[in-house]
């Protein structure tokens, strides 16, 4: 390697950078608010080393004869990263839907909390379900599905070949509906038990109106709501890992 090579070896190596570290920052579980900012720049520049053998060939050569050419590439990389790292995130968003639905049910929605997954307050119930997500991607491995995605990325979209736009939109469409019905899924035994329960209390109350409902309720609602999380909380995270697998899964060559 002479020194004449330097500036375009950079330079590549900064585009597969921006790839990589776009879908990393993004990505569920590598990419969380409360791992260390400093680690995830880490972890994305260990995955650029690695990758950047493997997939150097796919970018032109003689890229830095034209620096407009070389800032639509950077533009496409990011493009590419984020739209594969922000369909991961979305279904990762299902979590807080379910939870925030749940602690609604539960009478539970204004016990609130930090949530260090998106660094903001949420409900209790999201935050939770939210962290016991993190737990479930590394459980059952399927950060290696994150990786191997980083990885057929670049034999899904080729540096310098655009993004077809129709059927990205199609994909986001797609992507953000099914979040939102799996967030609403996952919640659905606490749907049903919410309209059983107020419909119970409402019968008592008027066949008893000297009763004080609201003492007798408030406490049933939240320990029935707490024992069917309990009950149901296996299932609702199996699934919430299926559909995450899934949503990964298009994004691999195989």
């Amino acid at each position: 390697m002479t020194v004449s090579v330097l500036p375009e070896v950079v330079v590549l190596f900064l585009l597969s950078f921006a790839r990589l570290g776009t879908m990393v920052m993004l990505m569920p579980a590598l990419g969380e608010q409360n791992v260390s900012t400093r680690i995830r720049l880490s972890l994305a520049l260990v995955l650029s080393f690695v990758l950047y053998p493997l997939f150097v060939g796919l970018y032109p050569s003689g890229i830095l004869d034209n620096p407009m050419r070389v800032a639509m590439f950077f533009f496409g990389e990011f493009v590419i990263g984020g739209v594969i790292g922000l369909s991961a995130r979305l279904i990762v968003s299902a979590l807080q839907v379910a939870g925030t639905t749940i602690s609604y049910q539960a009478s539970m929605a204004l016990a609130q909390s930090f949530d260090p997954t998106i660094g903001t307050q949420g409900a209790l119930i999201g935050n939770f379900l939210a962290v016991v997500g993190v737990v479930v991607v590394f459980a059952m491995e399927i950060h290696h599905v994150a990786i191997m995605a980083l990885h057929d990325s670049y034999l899904l979209f080729p540096p310098g070949v655009w993004l077809p736009v129709g059927d990205v939109t199609q994909m986001a469409v797609n992507t953000i509906a099914g979040a939102f019905k799996l967030g609403i899924s996952l919640a659905a035994p606490f749907i049903v038990f919410g309209i059983v329960f107020n419909l119970g209390m409402g019968l008592l109350n008027r066949l008893m109106p000297q009763v004080q409902i609201f003492f007798i309720a408030m406490p049933a609602n939240v320990g029935i709501a707490l024992l069917l999380l309990m009950a149901t909380i296996g299932t609702m995270m199996m699934w919430y890992a299926d559909h995450l697998r899934a949503t990964l899964g298009q994004f691999l060559a195989g």
